[in-house]
């Protein structure tokens, strides 16, 4: 069996991302890591919007583009350069505009110091292209990714996939986001163009140069003990900038909101007004649900509307995180600078039938445990093999899988998108309306979801997404036959 340590070997020569250009701390406090640069004043930044990607050439079936993984140094904190790695040296990486049933192949090229493996978040994708741990891009190698894009219409992201270092390497920068279209959501007259705008929510620390603050094990994969429940900092970015502020009119806007976080769980409510949600991690719901306050965990995505129009010109709004105060309790603020036009969301939005006929039923629970010295975490009581796996389920099946908890653990599948069907002995929240891939799992809770296994066999994997328990053992393989 090649366990986790084991592989480890294999990659003794690879670079050490703690030695790298992370400022290494082991400072815990009550907000996680601390930042000593000069910080600017919350919603003094403008939001920026992600640089989108061009195709290098079309043809009629697929659309093909170039995406190359390197260093950059670019200003997240005014005045100062932080140096991350980023797909194209973006941070976030290029926004993909892509179509429903329209394939989209990305010849990647890796010019970074350390291996990478790329997962497109929330994709139906052959387990060759899934970025699984070890299929690993080398410094100076290059992998074509083939996306299919046999799915519905919706908001997923990419991020750095690499066995044991995903962590740090997300941290870093790499990380961006995808939109999928189709003709069917595009003719429902939901806000678009200007007014449909991605959000990729995370938190980082950076020292007092401006580098990123990463508490990186000092020999090896991992972080230092303090920080093994998940890393968390304390300046939130929105696409990269620190608190922003985003000028609007008063009309109706799409937020396509990500949480991008390592670890950190966001509630999300408006100073006033409240969120519509119209979709989730896979897809329009089939009707608007309103929320005074959304919770985001890590790996999750939620479209919702806000409707500015209830808002005379010069109203600011701010979007709270209600989890946390100072700094970390905002995200940041819109301002109306401009009148807009009304319009109202229409009642029914997608076609979300209920899973049913699940074929078997299957339990994974999440926790921690110690061994070698090391604090791990497990499912099912064994850190991560890359030979193991955990289930076999056949394509084409719906099974009934039940997670349960010993920490927050936002549980992710690959290839498969699921419908939550029960939290404990209560029904779901609000929020886990709709299809989606990545679910918080609660504390000592039990959540029960229908899984469809649809579109490819192979190999794939469910894990936690908080990225440091992931690093520290918290994935399984399941078999697609």
């Amino acid at each position: 069996m090649t366990t986790r340590r084991g592989f480890l070997g294999l990659l003794a020569g690879a670079a050490v991302v703690g030695a790298t250009g992370f400022v290494v701390v082991n400072r815990p406090s009550a907000s996680g890591l601390l930042t000593s640069a000069r910080l600017p004043p919350p919603f003094a930044v403008p939001l920026p919007l992600p640089t989108v990607a061009r195709p290098a050439r079309v043809t009629a079936d697929a659309d093909y583009y170039s995406v190359v993984q390197r260093v950059s140094d670019v200003e997240i904190l005014p005045g100062v350069k932080t140096q991350i790695w980023g797909y194209d040296g973006l941070f976030p990486g290029p926004l993909f505009r892509l179509q429903s049933g329209r394939q989209a192949i990305v010849q990647l090229r890796n010019s970074l110091d350390v291996p990478t493996s790329t997962h497109l978040h929330g994709g139906v994708t052959p387990s060759s292209s899934d970025g699984y741990p070890t299929d690993l891009v080398v410094p100076g190698g290059t992998k074509e990714y083939v996306y299919p894009l046999q799915q519905r219409a919706a908001t997923l992201w990419y991020h750095d996939h690499r066995m044991d270092y995903t962590a740090p390497q997300v941290w870093r920068g790499l990380a961006g986001m995808a939109i999928v279209s189709s003709p069917e959501e595009e003719n429902l007259g939901l806000p678009s163009g200007d007014h449909d705008v991605p959000l990729m929510i995370c938190d980082r620390a950076f020292g007092a140069d401006g580098s990123f603050v990463y508490p990186a094990a000092h020999h090896g994969p991992g972080v230092t003990e303090a920080f093994a429940n998940g890393v968390l900092g304390d300046v939130i970015l929105v696409n990269g900038a620190p608190w922003p502020v985003f000028e609007v009119d008063a009309s109706l806007y799409r937020f396509r909101v990500l949480n991008a976080s390592n670890a950190r769980r966001y509630s999300l409510s408006l100073s006033q007004g409240e969120l519509v949600q119209i979709g989730s991690d896979s897809g329009l719901l089939g009707r608007p649900v309103r929320h005074k306050e959304l919770p985001v965990s890590p790996g999750e995505r939620f479209d919702v509307v806000v409707d500015f129009g209830v808002f005379p010109v010069g109203t600011e709004v701010t979007l709270l995180n209600t989890l946390d105060s100072g700094g970390t309790g905002q995200v940041m603020r819109f301002k109306v600078v401009r009148p807009g036009k009304r319009s109202a969301l229409p009642e029914r939005l997608a076609d979300v039938s209920a899973l049913d006929g699940a074929v078997t039923t299957r339990t994974f629970d999440f926790r921690s445990s110690s061994g070698d010295g090391m604090t791990m975490w497990t499912i099912n009581g064994s850190p991560f093999s890359v030979t193991d796996s955990l289930a076999q389920p056949k394509l084409g099946t719906v099974e009934r899988w039940r997670f349960s908890s010993d920490f927050h653990h936002p549980v992710h599948l690959h290839l498969a998108h699921f419908q939550v069907v029960k939290r404990g002995a209560g029904k779901p929240l609000p929020s886990d309306a709709g299809w989606k891939d990545t679910v918080d799992v609660r504390p000592y809770e039990t959540v029960e979801v229908l899984a469809r296994f649809d579109g490819f066999k192979g190999r794939y994997m469910m894990h936690c997404h908080n990225l440091e328990h992931e690093d520290m053992a918290m994935m399984a393989n399941f078999d697609v036959g």
